[in-house]
């Protein structure tokens, strides 16, 4: 009779101690899908950002035709740029990926920075109604791009808190629950924090 309520006691602690730890496993999956799906608003907003630059250096290039270079600094940037979200979107939270794309992304807005900078020295091209209207999509976009990446920041601190705490790390451990990345532009290049400005 003893034994029989031993083996009772010693089912129930395992049903609980599994109960816990499906619960824990499921609330990392669901914190890892969170983060993941923060990343995908920020690939839209990327990608947004990535078609309107064709038709901003489209615009600007008959006014700046002497500023070729940076145009073309534009143009490489943005490739560079688009191949950092690549790698990003093979493995979100990725510290390397992570890194890449935001180096790139910091490269990107410093071109940008720069191209809008020369184009302010034209009135006409500042009076041009499509540099206008591209300039506040763009500005807009910025924005979009801005908050999107809070909304991943917070919700790969969310999981990685999640995975750190204990007890819960036991489980992440055991599942293979990898750390995720902040998306962070380096601080090596403070200027580019901020979204170009676009005052025409």
């Amino acid at each position: 009779m003893s034994g029989l309520i031993l083996l009772a006691i010693v089912v129930g602690i395992v049903v609980v101690f599994g109960g816990w730890a499906i619960g824990v496993y499921n609330g990392l999956v669901t914190a890892r899908n969170a983060f993941r799906n923060a990343f995908a608003q920020i690939d839209v907003q990327l990608q947004r950002r990535f078609d309107l630059i064709p038709n901003l250096v489209e615009t600007v290039k008959g006014y700046l035709a002497h500023e070729r270079q940076t145009l073309e600094a534009v143009i490489a940037a943005r490739g560079a740029a688009v191949s950092g979200l690549s790698a990003a979107k093979a493995s979100p939270g990725d510290p390397a990926a992570m890194a890449e794309l935001g180096q790139a992304q910091g490269m990107l807005n410093s071109a940008i920075g720069r191209l809008l900078a020369v184009a302010e020295a034209y009135p006409d091209l500042k009076a041009n109604q499509n540099m206008m209207q591209l300039t506040e999509e763009l500005t807009s976009t910025e924005n979009k791009v801005a908050f999107a990446r809070q909304a991943y920041n917070d919700s790969v601190m969310a999981y990685n808190n999640r995975r750190e705490v204990f007890p819960s790390s036991i489980v992440a451990g055991m599942f293979n629950f990898a750390p995720a990345a902040l998306l962070e532009i380096p601080a090596e290049r403070a200027e580019v924090r901020e979204a170009p400005k676009v005052q025409f």
